[in-house]
């Protein structure tokens, strides 16, 4: 039977063109630090799909450049994330070799649009990872260490007015990210149950605990290889992947100092100037 209705979903198609000059768009902005309207306002309709088509796009541009993928990180992990965004699943991006940064950084305020703190729990592999059928204790069998981690989250959107098309697109709204001086073995460790305190200039902000992301950090990392793997890729030995953040977001500007403590794990600490 015919069906004169439009078809939403593809009444916002991008054409190659348009993936391609948006992702562009995209980097400019990483690069000036001029952030751009929502995607959404322009093609409320962007499909998902879509969206990672650009954000990959995007990163072609980092790569071209010199950079090199360096992990992944894992996005709206936590309930109050879901609903901002109205999703119920999470997402993923990029870690590039620029976006690293060692514990105690000093890290220039002004090369960032409107940055926010998350304190969270990074694995290192050891082994290669690939879904379908990942399961936590795969997660942890293929773990070197977890340490602790700040990811410091920007969007390239402007006011933060996302939804989830638009920072999946700006590769998950990734900014930088400082890992601690411990890396502990998983193996004895109760990650789901592992409590966070952020302090930002001396005083407690946030407090959390690893069952924030979606249960258990070791349960982000194998949602990750499994959606990877349906698409045929794989997380790979080395990589470093960044679990979802263990409380509410901190914006940050220069002059803040910030420090988390990981029950078990240890601690890391960053600076703005």
């Amino acid at each position: 039977m015919r069906n004169d209705k439009p078809d939403e979903t593809m009444k916002d198609k991008l054409t190659e063109a348009q993936i391609r000059e948006t992702g562009a768009s995209l980097h400019r902005a990483l690069r000036a630090r001029a952030p751009l309207a929502p995607l959404t306002e322009t093609w409320p309709g962007l499909s998902i799909d879509d969206a990672y088509r650009i954000q990959l796009a995007m990163v072609g541009h980092r790569i071209d450049a010199g950079e090199r993928v360096v992990g992944k990180k894992i996005g709206v992990t936590s309930r109050v994330v879901m609903d901002m965004l109205d999703v119920r699943q999470p997402d993923f991006g990029h870690l590039l070799s620029g976006m690293v940064h060692g514990d105690g950084a000093a890290i220039a305020a002004d090369t960032l649009i409107a940055p926010k703190a998350e304190g969270e729990i990074a694995f290192v592999l050891k082994a290669d990872l690939e879904g379908p059928g990942v399961t936590n204790a795969d997660v942890l069998r293929a773990t070197a260490c977890v340490l602790p981690c700040f990811e410091i989250v920007d969007s390239r959107i402007r006011d933060w007015k996302i939804r989830i098309q638009d920072t999946v697109a700006d590769n998950a709204s990734s900014g930088v990210f400082v890992l601690g001086d411990a890396a502990v073995d998983p193996c004895g460790l109760d990650l789901g149950t592992v409590g966070m305190t952020l302090e930002k200039n001396g005083e407690i902000v946030a407090t959390g605990a690893g069952a924030a992301a979606l249960g258990h950090p070791a349960n982000a990392v194998a949602w990750l290889a499994n959606t990877l793997g349906r698409l045929g890729l794989g997380l790979k030995q080395g990589e470093v992947i960044l679990s979802g953040s263990l409380a509410a977001m901190v914006p940050v500007k220069a002059g803040d100092q910030l420090r988390i403590s990981l029950g078990g794990i240890g601690s890391a600490g960053v600076r703005f100037v």
